[in-house]
């Protein structure tokens, strides 16, 4: 039996990643955004060992949410599952912490956890086929001085989220850090035509947080069904770390060495 948080685990692909890992017999930790959000989780998955909260749009939530996972003993493995999309907007949205939402919430919510957590032996980041439209600048991540676009802006943080993954597996490398695409799946974000099943969709954070198939017995890979993969670029070694340093200083945590 395994502990493993899955962020975002209220609805959507989080419950059925969590479901999953329950009915494999393992311990797990739902996380929601608030207390409402909590209560209904906590009833769709009784098994859950327990539901931490934490608004992912607030640093301090987010500092308060590692905090209070330090209760549970450690943690085999963390699934990154929450995230946000505004593909839509006419305009960039700010937190209360005067950062872009959907950088906060998919890039630098999932890192800064990363940061403040005991170093799980899997960390699996949910990216995005849509990483292929990122467009990566470290001088303007959350689009402050480009033309804000909702829809490339959600792809940027979905590359980042790929590159984040690679660069904690460079960091750590006794920790499996992969990132995955799950596909266009119909939940909420992804709508009633999307053609892939949510549990389905599932299957495939849980293959990675615990399986045990060579295949998964990887770090610092991206798996998608798709044909695209990122360039050398993308993977630069500098750039990495550029990264890591980027969002150290944002959230005034680094990752430890």
């Amino acid at each position: 039996m395994r502990t493993i948080l899955v962020t975002g685990s209220a609805d959507g692909i989080g419950l059925h990643t969590a479901t999953q890992l329950v009915d494999g017999g393992h311990r797990v930790i739902l996380h929601a955004r608030n207390e409402e959000r909590a209560a209904a989780a906590k009833a769709a998955l009784p098994g859950a060992a327990a539901v931490v909260v934490g608004d992912l749009r607030s640093l301090d939530d987010t500092r308060a949410l590692a905090a209070s996972l330090s209760g549970y003993g450690h943690l085999d493995a963390v699934v990154h599952n929450a995230g946000i999309a505004r593909l839509e907007s006419s305009e960039r949205e700010v937190t209360g912490d005067g950062l872009e939402s959907m950088f906060q919430v998919n890039v630098l919510a999932p890192y800064l956890l990363t940061a403040l957590l005991p170093r799980p032996e899997r960390l699996v980041f949910v990216s995005s086929a849509m990483a292929a439209d990122g467009v990566v600048d470290l001088a303007d991540l959350q689009y402050d001085r480009r033309p804000w676009d909702g829809f490339v802006a959600y792809s940027t943080s979905k590359l980042l989220d790929l590159m984040l993954a690679v660069a904690i597996a460079r960091r750590w490398p006794a920790t499996l850090s992969n990132a995955l695409d799950p596909g266009w799946v119909r939940t909420k974000m992804g709508g009633d035509s999307a053609p892939t099943d949510p549990a389905d969709a599932a299957r495939a954070q849980v293959r990675l947080a615990v399986g045990t198939d060579p295949e998964v017995l990887v770090t610092g890979r991206y798996v998608s069904d798709r044909d695209w993969r990122p360039g050398d670029a993308h993977l630069d070694a500098a750039l990495l770390e550029a990264l890591l340093a980027h969002l150290a200083d944002l959230s005034g945590t680094p990752l430890p060495a």
